[in-house]
């Protein structure tokens, strides 16, 4: 999953939200550098990565993608599906989703301390020029795959994958449906299991 749908995952807490995000920019053991609620949202992203990497709807999308994008598909689906996401937003969240995002970085800047370099950064360019909005169109999930392309350790063209995308696009959407229906059940289970636990240790 990426960044879209790890805020939308994370739950209606702004520290939970922020750890959603935070997941893609600090890697390693969580050892209490931050208030524990952003933490959790860091561990729930790092579930839903481990939950999605092996989830039947995700391994075959990328199965559809064919042999040669095996190893670098996985990325690319990543952002597609924040894409789909995007595009049904009204079905995953009573807010717009300008307004979600909008919320999003307004309850950031009020945790700045917490927020490493890299993802200010990220924070800054994505309020700047409506990033995750943006995502519905196309033409940003392809500027979007170029750029993270060509950032990795041996670049790739990954906005090749676009025309796969759309020519298995009615199947990639029953994909995308099946997934985050199950990751949106095992995120609330999670969050609910915190907060169990969490009453637990304070009774």
């Amino acid at each position: 999953m990426n960044y879209l749908a790890h805020l939308l995952l994370s739950g209606p807490d702004p520290d939970w939200q922020l750890g959603g995000l935070l997941g893609d920019f600090v890697k390693g053991p969580l050892k209490g550098e931050r208030p524990e609620t952003i933490e959790a949202g860091m561990r729930l992203h790092r579930r839903i990565d481990l939950l999605s990497d092996q989830h039947p709807a995700f391994i075959a999308a990328l199965t559809r993608l064919g042999p040669q994008w095996r190893r670098l598909g996985g990325i690319g689906l990543d952002i597609w599906f924040d894409h789909l996401l995007a595009k049904t937003w009204p079905q995953w969240h009573p807010q717009t989703l300008e307004t979600f995002t909008h919320q999003c970085w307004s309850n950031f800047r009020n945790r700045r301390e917490y927020i490493p370099a890299n993802a200010q950064a990220f924070i800054q360019r994505a309020e700047q020029f409506k990033l995750l909005p943006g995502y519905r169109e196309v033409a940003v999930i392809q500027r979007t795959l170029e750029r993270v392309g060509n950032r990795l350790r041996r670049p790739h063209p990954l906005e090749q994958l676009i025309p796969l995308f759309q020519a298995h696009s009615t199947a990639l959407e029953q994909d995308f449906q099946s997934l985050f229906t199950d990751l949106s059940q095992q995120a609330t289970l999670f969050r609910q299991d915190y907060f169990r636990q969490n009453r637990l240790r304070q009774d």
